[in-house]
Formats: C-alpha cells, structure tokens, sequence
C-alpha cells in the first residue's frame, strides 16, 4: 500500500508538473513549521517515561511542512515530525504526504499518509500553535500514541451539503486504508519493559467515517465519528528474540461523539469515546493469552480569551477500562487548568496543572515499580512558529 502510494505521488510530480509548464511561482509553495520545549514536573510519579520526579526536559518537538497548490483544486503536501519525550522518538518521521483534489465544494479526495478525521481534535493534535492546551485530553488523545492515531496510508473522502434553510450544514468525511502502530507506541511500553517486542510493528486494514453538522446556531457543531480495525497480526518476539510468536488485535471499533461551541472568546467542548477489543499473544507449545479491555474516555473542557494574548481554560478528564480489575489500575482521572500567552504572532507560552487520581494511562514499571494512585503533574511549555 505504501510503496504505490509513495509511486503515485512520485509519478503525479515528475509527470504532471512538466506538463503544465509551470514555473516555481505558479506552484504556489509555501513552508511552515514549529518547534516546542517542554518541561515537566511530578509528584509521586514519573510520566511519560521521563524523570518528571526530579523535573524533566526531555520532551522536545519540531514540525516542518511544504505544500504546493499547482492549480486551485490540486493541493499536494507533507510534513515531519521530530520528536523527544523520554524514551520516546529521538527521530525525525513523516507525520503525513498526501495529495489533495477538490472537484468542488461537496467531494474531495485526499490519497496517501492522511490524518485520519476521527474525534473532534485529532486532525490537529499536530497543530500545537493552534490550540490553548499544552496536552490534549489523556483520555482519547494520548501523546505517547500520537503517531499512530494521526494517520493512515489510504485514501480519504470529503465535502460539505447544505440543509435546507436555517437547518446549516453537514460535512463528511469516509476513509480506509492501512493502519500502523509502532512497537514503541506507548501502549506496548510495559510489554516492551517486559522483554516484549514487535520487531516489525502491527498494521493492518481500517475504515471509518465522520459527520460534522455546523449547527443554525453560530459556532455550534455537533459531530460523530467511528473507527474500525480489521484483525491485526504481527510477529512477536520475547527473550532478546529467542522466542518467536504471534500477536494480534482482533476486530474491533471506536465511535467518538462530541460537540464544540466556539464563539467570540468563549469555547466549549465535550467528547466521549469507546474502543473495545481482545489482544491475543501466543507462542510455540503454549495456550493462547487473551486480554479484554474496554475503554472508555470522556472530557469536558472550557476555555476564555481574557485579552487578546492571554488565553485560559480547564478540562476534566477520565478513561476507565470496564474489563480490568477493580482498583486505581482501571481508572484516570484528570482535573487540569491551563494558561496560554503568545508574547507576539511567532512566539507563545504554555502553563498547565494537572491534579491526576489513578494509573490507568500512562506510568511505565521500570521507573514506577509501585505507581501511587494520586499525582501532580506540572507542564511548561515555549513554542515559536513560523
């Protein structure tokens, strides 16, 4: 899949530009970007498998992106992503390259690495610019799984109707294609601490769609999406390697439902997310291991313009896993406050409070052989753009 997608893109631009004659101006280039540094800071203990214990700046990301517009309905671009959090990344990756036809206001097509359009942010979770909060919602935007819910290798399917007088309107998105979740996403970290690898990460084949309908009601919209992966199969290695068996994540789905209402200086925003599933591990002459989780996320967040280069919010937060055992294990729950200033258009700040009960997203073993259940966790964060 990603071999003649990466074939496409390369025939359209070696084939396709000469052929209109065009020069550089007329292919309407431009180039943005960003580049962020964190810093963060725990009671009790560690995140993200930094020492945030002792106060962390190991979180560190760039962004650069090119597009070109070579005629008003054919857009083609992309965007790396470097990225340093703890033991994560240290690498520069390919966020997502696409190309991007809009026959008119009700279809569009967009084919290669695409963002895939589920929820309400996770089209521009890799935006930071364009957002108040330093971290998104743990319970449905992971930053530790950013990489793999951003985007897939497929096709996307887009446009907008208008209702009928005073009813708004209704955009739509539908997308397939092939999913990848690499074996250091942080789901996997404990299995990886564990001595468990996917040498060859776990893909597999996705489909979903999305419906936003921007209300009558000015800077309402009300939306809902739904994901679904295909069985996945990937080979899995324990003991350095000696040990070669299977891994797999059978069929299962994400709905997302969620509204936004944007206005002047106030926003308003509630999601609610389910993925259920089974993970299956086996290895030569032993029985088959099976996990059920069924997860459950939710936020409600507010946020106000106090002027016109301080921004402040809160959100609540919370994921539990119906099928795990009773205990601080199943749940999080976040409390968080957060301020944004942008000293001028290219320069900004971030300061974020999280009060955290529970462990159930996110504290590796290594550095916490004994998770407490309560946390405080304390997130700086300076970013320029251009």
């Amino acid at each position: 899949m990603r071999r003649m997608i990466s074939g496409a893109i390369a025939l359209l631009l070696g084939a396709g530009m000469p052929a209109m004659a065009q020069s550089l101006d007329d292919l309407n280039i431009q180039i943005h970007g960003y580049a962020t540094q964190g810093f963060l800071y725990t009671t009790n203990n560690n995140i993200f498998t930094t020492q945030s214990s002792d106060g962390s700046p190991a979180w560190t990301e760039a962004v650069i992106n090119i597009s070109s517009q070579p005629t008003p309905k054919l857009r083609i671009a992309a965007q790396g992503h470097y990225l340093l959090l703890g033991n994560y990344g240290n690498n520069i990756t390919l966020d997502w390259g696409l190309l991007d036809y809009k026959f008119n206001d009700k279809l569009g097509m967009r084919f290669g690495k695409v963002k895939t359009p589920i929820g309400l942010f996770n089209e521009i979770q890799d935006v930071d610019p364009s957002y108040l909060w330093a971290l998104l919602p743990q319970s449905i935007y992971p930053i530790t799984s950013r990489a793999s819910i951003l985007a897939h290798y497929g096709a996307v399917v887009y446009g907008t109707f208008k209702l009928a007088p005073k009813f708004g309107k209704i955009e739509y998105r539908g997308f397939g294609g092939e999913g990848v979740y690499a074996n250091n996403d942080g789901y996997f970290v404990d299995q990886a601490e564990a001595g468990f690898d996917l040498p060859n990460d776990i893909r597999g084949t996705l489909y979903g769609g999305a419906l936003h309908w921007r209300t009558p009601l000015p800077g309402l919209m009300i939306g809902a999406s739904d994901i679904t992966d295909n069985r996945w199969s990937a080979t899995y290695e324990a003991n350095n390697g000696n040990q070669t068996g299977t891994y797999t994540l059978t069929k299962n789905s994400q709905p997302n439902y969620f509204a936004q209402y944007d206005k002047d200086k106030i926003m308003v925003a509630y999601e609610y997310s389910r993925n259920w599933g089974n993970e299956l591990s086996q290895f030569p002459g032993t029985p088959v291991a099976s996990l059920r989780n069924d997860d459950r996320g939710w936020y409600v967040m507010a946020s106000y313009k106090l002027t016109g280069k301080l921004n402040a919010g809160a959100y609540h937060s919370e994921n539990f896993d119906r099928q795990a055992p009773l205990g601080p294990d199943r749940y999080q729950k976040e409390w968080v406050v957060s301020g944004r200033y942008d000293f001028n258009e290219f320069l900004y700040a971030k300061a974020e409070e999280h009060y955290i009960q529970g462990t159930g997203l996110g504290y590796d073993t290594t550095l916490n052989p004994n998770p407490q259940t309560n946390t405080n966790l304390t997130v700086l964060k300076i970013g320029a753009s251009f």
